[in-house]
């Protein structure tokens, strides 16, 4: 276990058997159609990239990258696209797809700006839901593990870039995010 985690959340078997659940939903759900897969990096790399591979329906992805916290613990509540998608969602069926969702302020700002491009359908996947920190009303359409308000890295989800390669998803000890 890495220093300064201080404990493991959700284990690496765990996870790979959640996102062969979500993958095994989503092609239920869209059988005999295709679903572009909008992940939203840096965080949701790793999870779209397992994921897309159990999909059993035809699968483009696309990337969007928004920040709302940068090198901080906490999210500063105001959302900027960094990098906007490269191609027109226009009367696609479009999944975006997030590590976690915590205030919720980043996905319902995603959400209003792609509905306007007036895709087929939108939906969301994300790996961590952690609705005790919701301060707007957006519930993940698939979900991997609802999990408390502790602060976690792994498995693509970082603090200041870092710990993103972990395979478990692990509580960061407090210390480490809370220097001054």
């Amino acid at each position: 276990m890495h220093p300064d985690v201080q404990e493991i959340l959700i284990s690496e078997e765990e996870i790979a058997g959640k996102v062969r659940e979500l993958a095994a939903g989503i092609s239920e759900d869209y059988r005999g159609k295709s679903v572009l897969m909008v992940g939203i990096i840096k965080g949701a790399v790793i999870f779209l990239s397992d994921l897309i591979r159990y999909i059993e329906v035809p699968v483009n992805i696309d990337f969007m990258a928004v920040s709302s916290y940068g090198k901080v613990s906490k999210s500063s509540g105001v959302v900027k696209i960094l990098k906007d998608l490269d191609q027109s969602i226009e009367n696609r069926n479009v999944i975006v797809v997030e590590d976690i969702v915590d205030t919720g302020l980043t996905l319902k700002y995603m959400l209003e700006n792609l509905t306007t491009r007036k895709p087929a359908s939108l939906k969301t996947c994300t790996l961590l839901d952690k609705p005790s920190r919701r301060k707007v009303k957006v519930v993940p359409d698939y979900n991997g593990f609802t999990i408390p308000d502790k602060f976690v890295v792994g498995y693509g989800l970082d603090y200041a870039e870092n710990y993103r390669n972990l395979r478990e998803i692990c509580v960061l000890k407090p210390e480490v995010y809370t220097k001054g």
